[in-house]
């Protein structure tokens, strides 16, 4: 295992054993995946929290297992710190990628408590067992959320983040201090991503694409909040992924990425992608604009380019047909 003192293995010319929090999720699961194939060790620990039903995580699970590759699995919950510890006692992890959390504006807006809880002092006990344990190199997710009501864009990681407007938000907030703390206490390499919108195949169910999808199919309403011009940077999950994977092959002491699309999509504009796709129209209920609820993201990737080699190559309209596709195989199953 690599220790605080000791320089950072570069590249991936060997195997690595790498945890990943929240590896039965959406993203989780295809970082995963992906690092399987590469031919690394991995040990996904999540807690199959009921936000959404747990058969899907498990689902993804299951897929996982069939590769037939060194894959472990750990029931866990990051807030519990004797489960963190074990789960760190289990094996000798060269790397740690974090992606599990309380996702989410609209219901940390329910359970501000729950957010803090579980993002903050989740990550809290996640770094403090990767520092116990000598695990230098930690990359961590993080949200557009941060970035707020922003009146300049494209957003850019140098901007000033102080305008959250949802608990979810702040919880991000919160987690990229600590992320910088680690590093200039400790001196651990630290990555914090900035998701935007991410989206395709085994997406959860309550995040729009898949919500107006599952709607559109049934012939039910989709509510639509505000007139349609709210408008967001979706990226496709292949492309968060290789940000991710181009993250843990270098060392940055601490740095902080954008990892969008780098260009707004109109709702309206998905909406009627996503008709096409389907071949149904859509029933719009129109809704008055929601709490927490942001009017644009838009990330300026000019960094992870030059930085990370972070290419994102999947435009909406490519993504929005390929989602749809596995969609309706996924259905069909069922």
């Amino acid at each position: 295992m690599v220790g605080l003192d000791e320089p950072l293995r570069g590249g991936y010319d060997f195997p690595v054993n790498i945890l990943v929090t929240g590896g039965a999720g959406f993203i989780g699961s295809h970082v995963c995946e992906r690092l399987l194939r590469e031919g690394h060790a991995v040990c996904a620990f999540d807690d199959l929290n009921d936000f959404y039903p747990p058969a899907l995580k498990q689902a993804n699970l299951r897929s996982l297992q069939s590769l037939a590759l060194p894959f472990t699995f750990i029931h866990g919950d990051l807030t519990d710190v004797l489960a963190v510890d074990e789960a760190f006692a289990s094996a000798p992890f060269d790397q740690v990628i974090h992606l599990a959390a309380r996702a989410g504006v609209r219901p940390s807006l329910q359970q501000p408590a729950l957010y803090q809880r579980v993002n903050v002092e989740g990550t809290v006990n996640l770094l403090e067992a990767a520092r116990l344990r000598k695990v230098r190199k930690v990359t961590i997710a993080s949200s557009s959320s941060v970035y707020g009501v922003n009146a300049k864009v494209p957003f850019s990681e140098a901007d000033p983040i102080f305008s959250a407007i949802s608990p979810y938000a702040a919880s991000k907030l919160a987690c990229e201090a600590l992320g910088h703390t680690y590093h200039h206490v400790y001196g651990m390499d630290i990555a914090m991503l900035r998701f935007f919108t991410v989206y395709g195949p085994r997406q959860r169910p309550d995040l729009a694409i898949h919500k107006f999808a599952s709607l559109i199919s049934a012939g039910k309403s989709i509510p639509v909040f505000g007139d349609g011009s709210t408008a967001r940077d979706y990226t496709y999950v292949t492309d968060t992924v290789d940000g991710i994977m181009a993250c843990t092959r270098q060392e940055f002491g601490f740095d902080i990425f954008n990892l969008g699309e780098s260009q707004t999509v109109r709702l309206d504009y998905l909406i009627s992608l996503l008709e096409k796709s389907l071949g149904k129209t859509a029933n719009i209920d129109r809704q008055p604009p929601q709490p927490g609820d942001v009017p644009i993201t838009y990330a300026d990737i000019s960094k992870a380019r030059v930085k990370l080699g972070y290419n994102p190559t999947v435009k909406i309209e490519v993504g929005i047909p390929k989602f749809v596709e596995w969609f309706q195989a996924a259905n069909s199953r069922r």
